[in-house]
């Protein structure tokens, strides 16, 4: 499983560096989104945490609580990315306005601290 998620992770990571770097900027901020996401799954699994459904705010709560808060695996800087990349996939993905690259580029370097942490840690075993 969580091979399989953070294969996911870095696919919509190379999908939003490209939709950034080719002005799809709506697209790039929702694929980055995804990329931390799926990150925080296959990191969840690795520790032996599991849900089925994978719903977003359990993967946000559960992540923040066990492997940031209680098992102090991932620094506390992460600990809004989630919630916060969340809100701006949101904007990327239901409002008519479209995201600047500013805004895509912030989504897209969070989702890289990510998934490199996420990696490296998940490299260890």
């Amino acid at each position: 499983m969580k091979s399989a998620f953070l294969g996911k992770a870095k696919a919509n990571l190379a999908v939003a560096q490209y939709s950034l770097a080719n002005g799809f900027f709506d697209v790039s901020a929702s694929r980055a989104y995804y990329a931390a996401f799926q990150a925080a799954i296959a990191a969840l699994a690795h520790h032996g945490i599991k849900n089925t459904k994978n719903a977003h705010k359990w993967v946000q709560a559960t992540f923040n609580t066990e492997l940031i808060k209680r098992r102090k695996i991932f620094s506390s800087k992460l600990r809004s990315y989630l919630l916060d990349m969340l809100s701006v996939r949101n904007d990327a993905d239901y409002s008519q306005d479209a995201l600047s690259k500013k805004e895509a580029s912030q989504q897209l370097i969070k989702a890289e601290e990510m998934v490199a942490a996420i990696t490296q840690e998940l490299s260890h075993d």
